[in-house]
């Protein structure tokens, strides 16, 4: 039975390439919101956002973190890798730099999103704990297959590393 989890990524450089992944059909993801259906919950502000965050991430076991480039450290990234982990979700990056976009581009390799979240009395950085997985092939096709051999494996990791750090 596929895992039901929460996919965060940068939308617009990476809507492209995250479409890739989510499609790959093994795993349950939350459904993406259209652009109209943003645009609403913006337009509601900070409290709409973290609500509509927090309403899509009930019921998933796991937050996957898609990070291209400029993932990194952005507000609304760095608040659903805390979200989830808070909530007892395992957690885990995929880097997708090298999946390419409508245009047929890849890009650069960008920073660790976890580095940026800290857990804990200690503000242990969360790049201590869960993991990053960077595919080691160059062709989209085949960081795409690799990524689709080893998701169900990074997701119960994640959600195993999460039960043993509380």
């Amino acid at each position: 039975m596929a895992r039901k989890c929460f996919y965060s990524f940068h939308y617009k450089p990476d809507n492209w390439r995250a479409s890739k992944i989510r499609n790959i059909g093994t795993v349950e993801g939350n459904k993406p919101a259209s652009d109209n259906d943003w645009e609403t919950v913006t337009n509601g502000g900070d409290a709409e956002i973290r609500k509509w965050i927090k309403d899509q991430m009930k019921g998933r076991s796991c937050t996957i973190i898609l990070a291209g480039s400029g993932t990194a450290n952005r507000k609304w990234i760095n608040y659903e890798i805390k979200e989830a982990w808070d909530s007892n979700k395992g957690v885990v990056v995929i880097y997708i730099h090298n999946i390419t976009n409508s245009k047929g581009e890849q890009s650069n390799k960008g920073a660790n999103p976890l580095y940026y979240v800290t857990h804990g009395p200690t503000g242990k950085r969360l790049s201590t704990i869960a993991k990053a997985y960077d595919p080691p092939r160059t062709t989209s096709k085949g960081v795409y297959s690799y990524i689709e051999d080893h998701i169900e494996d990074w997701i119960e990791e994640a959600i195993e590393i999460r039960k043993n750090n509380d």
